[in-house]
């Protein structure tokens, strides 16, 4: 009797795995909603060699000196109770303990929160240069360095391409799961390293830094604090307008040179009149140098806005990209026709190449594929333009068509307030100042995404710490020689910041053992 409840149990434990694997099937077509994440979307570079130590949870390989790589064997499903939800999947993470101060002294733990790309690029890792690795000599820190689920090595059932055509699955793909996957591991972690009374810092940038204000909310017992390094944390539908992140992009080209503006401006009418010209899209596809022939004018029209765009977001010492295309433009203005000097700051910013790829699909990465999902179902962020701006008008923001494209895409509409719902967003400022602390909002104005950022101090241990000329994310990228005093000094600001959270710990601690 026994033995037939286990086979039962056992029995019934696959057929809900199996339901799991082979749920609805649908298309992943792109959907394109602005883009997130840190410049080139990845901490980690180098040569990776295999490591000799071992784990009782892990294959671990080294990818340089200092560093190791781990898989922790993750729940599926962190919030429910069916048998299904107890499904794990191997989440990859990295640590490195050169300078940690050990479990003795309770030395702090910084924990790098991975968002929507891979961990590590290639299977490639390097891991210097980053704030991280800057900062850890001087608090005697641990590094630890998480994936997040479904991107990389992280993926339930290991492909991502089947992750998510699988509908079922595909609905464990999101933000709350993923922070708690970051508590577990953290949690893991300490345990596994005696190390219980570690304070952590969590650390992330854009949809990153996201995650990391939300960890600290939702977790405060396991992270003592919080740098959300641009972190749109109210840009969402309902709470601020479609028109915001375009007009910060059209602000920093227009401070660069208002001649600049105004030939983008009007390039756009251009490029669709040629269009409507016979042979009009063989004459773009020449001007612009295409790889194939344009299958209309919003091809060229999304590859050039996409490029004025990414060029603002990271728009950052020494080369500023704005500066680099408005230069070339500016400097065509005697040589040719408007087309022309739109070309000209292509081929500026992108290299003088055989040819220019401007097919949607070309770059179509898997950070792409990942969180258009997630915005179709759950981060919910508008864009679009007015005639403030150096785009045409273009009130994308248009909840109608949204919904239908992404039931068109994955079979579901998107949950417009449930991020917000869930998180918190609406009053920020007054909601967190009466119960949160430990943060750290830091913003570069010139970023569009500042927009959706917290720019105001909202309380002592709630700080904004922003740079007129910063750009996405640039705070917690690695120091260089040609750093600029602002960005120096705004490193230094949030680093003593939380070298205060910690000292004060350790005071709390102390008493509380007392």
């Amino acid at each position: 009797m026994l033995t037939m409840s286990i086979l039962l149990k056992l029995l019934f434990q696959l057929v809900s795995l199996l339901a799991l694997i082979s749920s609805t099937i649908v298309s992943a077509n792109p959907y394109n909603r602005g883009r997130l994440g840190l410049s080139g979307g990845i901490f980690l570079q180098g040569d990776q060699t295999k490591s000799t130590k071992s784990s009782p949870h892990t294959n671990p390989e080294t990818p340089k000196k200092d560093f190791e790589i781990f898989f922790y064997n993750q729940t599926l499903d962190h919030f429910n109770y069916k048998p299904e939800s107890y499904t794990t999947f191997p989440q990859r993470y990295v640590i490195n303990t050169k300078y940690w101060g050990g479990a003795k002294e309770n030395a702090p733990i910084f924990v790098y929160l991975g968002a929507e790309a891979p961990l590590i690029k290639n299977e490639t890792a390097n891991m210097t240069g980053a704030l991280l690795t800057d900062s850890a000599p001087r608090f005697k820190a641990l590094l630890i360095y998480i994936e997040h689920r479904f991107y990389g090595k992280s993926v339930p059932f290991g492909s991502f391409e089947n992750a998510m055509k699988n509908a079922t699955l595909r609905g464990y793909f999101n933000s709350a799961q993923a922070i708690a996957d970051y508590a577990t591991v953290i949690t893991y972690v300490k345990e596994k390293l005696s190390a219980p009374l570690s304070p952590v810092i969590v650390i992330g940038g854009s949809y990153g830094g996201m995650l990391a204000t939300w960890l600290r909310l939702r977790y405060p017992h396991v992270a003592l604090g919080a740098l959300a390094s641009s972190a749109p944390v109210v840009n969402f539908h309902g709470l601020l307008s479609y028109n915001g992140y375009r007009t910060i992009v059209s602000k920093d080209y227009k401070e660069v040179s208002k001649r600049c503006y105004r030939t983008i401006k009007k390039s756009w009418s251009k490029i669709d009149t040629v269009a409507l010209r016979p042979n009009g899209l063989s004459i773009l596809s020449q001007r612009f140098k295409t790889c194939s022939r344009i299958n209309g004018s919003e091809e060229l029209k999304n590859y050039l806005l996409e490029m004025y765009e990414v060029a603002a977001q990271y728009n950052a010492p020494p080369k500023y990209p704005v500066t680099v295309i408005c230069g070339a433009i500016d400097a065509a203005l005697k040589k040719t026709d408007i087309l022309g000097r739109i070309f000209a700051g292509v081929v500026a910013i992108k290299n003088n190449q055989t040819c220019y790829d401007t097919r949607p699909d070309a770059t179509y990465s898997e950070t792409n594929k990942g969180y258009n999902w997630q915005t179709c179902s759950e981060m919910v962020q508008p864009f679009g333009a007015e005639r403030d701006t150096m785009f045409q008008i273009d009130p994308t923001d248009n909840v109608v068509n949204f919904t239908k494209d992404c039931i068109d895409t994955y079979g579901v509409p998107p949950r417009l307030h449930w991020a917000t719902t869930y998180f918190g967003g609406k009053d920020i400022g007054f909601v967190l100042q009466r119960f949160a602390s430990n943060i750290i909002f830091s913003n570069g104005l010139r970023d569009p995404y500042s927009v959706g950022g917290v720019l105001k101090d909202i309380s002592d241990t709630i700080v904004a710490i922003s740079t007129i000329n910063g750009s996405h994310c640039l705070d917690i990228m690695g120091a260089r020689q040609t750093d600029p005093d602002w960005l120096v000094q705004q490193r230094q600001r949030e680093l003593d910041v939380i070298e205060g959270w910690i000292r004060k710990y350790y005071v709390d601690l102390l008493s509380y053992k007392k």
